[in-house]
């Protein structure tokens, strides 16, 4: 089975590639399906973005596609970045422009106020519109500067409690074993072998 990932991020991409590299599932990125539009996420849930993506690109390719939303969740900032948690700091900001916002809005945060949920939704579109979403979600732990080299977006900042390092400090393996991502596409690849 081929399935299309509607994503240029060569990150997510390969994270989900690898969660994926057992099941015989060939992972085809957006890069490689010539000139598709941009789909704007102007929706107010990571659900509502995820399966507005899925839908579309299945729609105009033909292959069932997978796209999700996913974002960092600060309690103490009401939930925010949330759905704008890749472009937190504007629409063409870096990972680095984001981490230094959310840094900025937090410096009156004590330690015990820092608590944050890494979530993901998965949506799984056929051509044909069905479209099938699947959740997953990590919780943690925001510190006041950056740790470790892996991982992209908030990874560095994003303390996990029972490893006392951060994403960006853990193994591939072990992060996509506990991540919101890796918990949805579980998830996922349970409902395909159901499937077949």
């Amino acid at each position: 089975m081929e399935l299309l990932v509607a994503t240029r991020n060569k990150g997510k991409l390969k994270e989900i590639e690898r969660l994926l590299a057992d099941t015989g599932i060939v992972v085809k990125g957006l890069d490689e399906c010539g000139d598709l539009p941009e789909v704007v996420e102007d929706g107010d849930t990571f659900a509502a973005n995820a399966r507005k993506k899925a839908a579309t690109m299945a729609r105009l390719t033909g292959y069932v596609t997978l796209a999700d939303d996913s974002g960092l969740a600060v309690e103490a900032l009401g939930g925010q970045p949330g759905i704008y948690s890749a472009r937190y700091a504007g629409d063409d900001a870096s990972d680095a422009d984001n981490n230094r916002k959310l840094l900025e809005e937090m410096t009156h945060l004590p330690g015990s106020q820092r608590q944050a949920a890494f979530h993901c939704v998965l949506a799984l579109c056929t051509s044909a519109g069905d479209c099938q979403l699947f959740e997953g979600r990590l919780d943690g732990v925001i510190l006041e500067q950056a740790r470790g080299e892996a991982g992209f977006g908030y990874d560095p900042l994003f303390m996990v409690p029972e490893y006392g390092r951060t994403l960006a400090e853990l193994p591939l393996d072990i992060k996509n074993r506990i991540s919101h991502r890796g918990q949805a596409l579980k998830r996922l690849v349970e409902h395909l072998y159901h499937l077949g």
